[in-house]
C-alpha cells in the first residue's frame, strides 16, 4: 500500500520528488514525516521539506532567510505570515541541479550549527477592564492568574474578550474564576 503524501497535491510530481529525496539523502539529514510530508531534520531541527503542487515542486528551508542565495531561487510564499521559511521551486525535472541543492542543503546545516533563529515576536497581554476588575478586588486571584504562562493568560483574555456581548463576556469570566483559582487552563483538558 502506497503511502499517502499531502504535500504532494495533485501526484504529477512524483518523479521529481523521489529525485530530490536521493539529493538529500546523501547529507547527514534525517528523514521524517511531520504535516503528512516528508521533512528533514538535523540534530531535531527542521532544516528542509518537499512538496508537489498544482503548477510547481519544490524545497523549502525552514531558515531560509539566512540562507546567502546568490543565485536568488528562494522565495518567500507568504510574505504577510512567514518570517524564515523560504521556497526553492521548480517546474521540471531538468531544473533540478543536484550540485547547487546539495550546496543549499550544505549551508543550512551551517546555519543550524550556528543557532540562527528570527527571535519570536513577544505579545503583549493586555489584561480586559472586566477581567483586570476582579484581579483587583481577589488577590487570590490576582496570584494564581500571574502563574499561567502568558500563553495561558492570552486563552482566557481571549475567550472572554471575543464574546460580542458584554452580558456574555460577564458569563464567560465568572466561568474562568474558579478554572482560575483551581490552576486549570482554559484548554488544559485537550491537552492530555
Amino acid at each position: 500500500m502506497e503511502k499517502e503524501n499531502k504535500w504532494n497535491k495533485t501526484n504529477q510530481w512524483e518523479n521529481e520528488l523521489e529525485q530530490l529525496h536521493t539529493i538529500i539523502r546523501k547529507t547527514l539529514l534525517v528523514e521524517t514525516t511531520k504535516w503528512g510530508g516528508p521533512v528533514y531534520t538535523y540534530k531535531n531541527r527542521n532544516v528542509v521539506g518537499i512538496g508537489g503542487f498544482k503548477s510547481y515542486f519544490g524545497i523549502w528551508f525552514y531558515n531560509g532567510v539566512f540562507l546567502k542565495d546568490e543565485k536568488k531561487l528562494l522565495i518567500n510564499a507568504n510574505e504577510e505570515n512567514t518570517k524564515s521559511l523560504r521556497q526553492m521551486r521548480f517546474n521540471s525535472a531538468q531544473e533540478i541541479d543536484e550540485k547547487l541543492i546539495l550546496n543549499y542543503i550544505k549551508e543550512a546545516i551551517e546555519i543550524e550549527d550556528k543557532g540562527l533563529v528570527i527571535p519570536k515576536e513577544k505579545k503583549e497581554t493586555i489584561i480586559p477592564e472586566l477581567l483586570q476588575k476582579e484581579l483587583d478586588k481577589n488577590s487570590e486571584l490576582h496570584t494564581k492568574f500571574n502563574q499561567f504562562s502568558p500563553y495561558k493568560q492570552r486563552e482566557f483574555i481571549e475567550y472572554i474578550v471575543t464574546a460580542k456581548q458584554e452580558k456574555t463576556q460577564i458569563t464567560r469570566l465568572e466561568k474562568v474564576i474558579p478554572m482560575i483559582l483551581e490552576e486549570r487552563g482554559l484548554n488544559d483538558k485537550y491537552r492530555a
